[in-house]
Parts: C-alpha cells; sequence; structure tokens
C-alpha cells in the first residue's frame, strides 16, 4: 500500500491553542478522503492546518514520508493543490489567465508558458465545461461559475494532492454531481489523492474512500462510509432530534 498523504497526531487551532486534537489520516495515492459535520466544527480548520496556510499546534503532515514544512515553496506547489473559499479577487483577468496560474509551478523564472502548458490550461477548462467562459473577465462570474474556473486552475497545476474546502458551494445539482465526478476520475485516472469538505452526506457517502467526522475537539469517526455509517450516529454528529433524522433521511438509516 503506498501511502502518499500522512498527517500524524496532529492538533489544530489558533494561537496555539489546540481546537480538535488527535487526528490521524493515512491515504493512498488515488484515495477520496471528505470530512463532514456541522458548520463551525473545524473542517476548514484541519484543511488550513493541513496545506500549511495555518501553523500546526501539533503534529506533522507528510507528503511521501517528506515533512510538508520541508518541502520548498515550488516543489510543494507541484504536488498540492488548494481551493478553500475565500474569494479571490483577481484585477482584471480572464478565466484563462487564471487557470493558467496553475502552471507557473513549471515555468522558467519570467513564467512563460510552452504550447504544453496552454494545452494544460484547455483540457482543464475542458473538464470543467468552462471553455465558453475562458475569455471571460472571472470577476463577472456567477458564484457557481467561479467554482468551476477555480477548479479548473487546480487541475491545471497537476497535484498529487488536491484539499477543496466545500468545492460543491454555490452549485446546483448538475454541477455539483459534474463537480464530484470530475473529482472521482481524477482520482481514478491520475491517482489524485484528495481531500474535500462536504456538507452533503449522502454525496459524500458516494463519492468517498474514506469520511471522517468532524465535531468537538477530537474526530467522532473515521473509516470507510460503510464503518463510519455502521458505527457512528449521523443524527448526533449534526446534534438533529434521532426521530426527525430518521423520518427526513431514512435512506441513510442502517
Amino acid at each position: 500500500m503506498n501511502i502518499y498523504f500522512k498527517a500524524e497526531d496532529l492538533a489544530v487551532g489558533y494561537n496555539g491553542n489546540a481546537l480538535i486534537s488527535d487526528i490521524n489520516i493515512e491515504l493512498e495515492q488515488g484515495k477520496i478522503l471528505t470530512m463532514i459535520g456541522p458548520n463551525g466544527a473545524g473542517k476548514s480548520t484541519i484543511l488550513k492546518s493541513v496545506t500549511g496556510q495555518l501553523e500546526l499546534v501539533g503534529g506533522t503532515v507528510f507528503l511521501e514520508n517528506m515533512k510538508l514544512g520541508d518541502i520548498n515553496p515550488k516543489t510543494l506547489a507541484q504536488n498540492m493543490a488548494v481551493v478553500l473559499t475565500e474569494r479571490i479577487r483577481p484585477e482584471l483577468m480572464t478565466c484563462a489567465e487564471l487557470v493558467a496560474m496553475g502552471r507557473y509551478p513549471y515555468t522558467n523564472m519570467f513564467g512563460k508558458l510552452t504550447a504544453e502548458d496552454e494545452e494544460a490550461v484547455r483540457e482543464a477548462l475542458e473538464r470543467v465545461h468552462g471553455m465558453s467562459l475562458k475569455d471571460r473577465d472571472f470577476m463577472t462570474l456567477s458564484d457557481g461559475q467561479k467554482q468551476r474556473i477555480m477548479l479548473a486552475r487546480a487541475i491545471c497545476q497537476e497535484p498529487k494532492v488536491l484539499i477543496l474546502d466545500e468545492p460543491t458551494a454555490y452549485l446546483d445539482i448538475r454541477y455539483k454531481v459534474e463537480l464530484l465526478e470530475i473529482l472521482k476520475e481524477l482520482a481514478n485516472s491520475r491517482g489524485t489523492t484528495i481531500i474535500m469538505s462536504l456538507h452533503e452526506i449522502e454525496l459524500a457517502l458516494k463519492v468517498s474512500d474514506y469520511i471522517m467526522c468532524v465535531n468537538g475537539d477530537k474526530i467522532a469517526a473515521y473509516g470507510t462510509p460503510e464503518e463510519v455509517m455502521a458505527k457512528t450516529s449521523i443524527a448526533k454528529l449534526y446534534d438533529m432530534d434521532q426521530a426527525a433524522f430518521e423520518k427526513w433521511f431514512p435512506h441513510l438509516m442502517h
């Protein structure tokens, strides 16, 4: 088993204060881990911490046996792409130009794109059905369109690990499903290891190889979808009345 991403005894939080501790993850190449849990549970904090955007309170993150902190920025950018929920505001950039930023870890010191880079931009836009948007100013797009373009930029980066925070936010059901199909195809065909958070429990169970339930100061459960559903009360995770949960989500009951 080729473990590409590993988080060992992580504690995450702010200003040296741990909000969640004892986080342990081992992921093979081409596997998808999805974090579920209520708003404010700490999913985004974990994702920002494993990408190095927040300083770890404790523990270590490894990419292919290398400590995250020991990897130089250019090499890290060639191995990890991140799509978080913060809104970026690029000034006067077309969608194609924004997607092309994903190629900069591979360009020379002048940032000049090669024909191969241009082809990678085109393929990434096609994957997210974004070719019709390529010449549009990014800031004129809808939230859903922006989400697809940001995913295209990450795909263009050709990472071995892709980190996404609520990637289906702002998308209607058609594009939610299409986006998850894209992620599944990246995992299967490219061997991309994917870590993300989702609100939609049903979609998380369908797309994921592993589920992590986040709530409180510890991880509530971690395992395959079947293992998590068998040993975890999803109603309790979301602080719902069990009877109400069973009424509205009978298909999630075991």
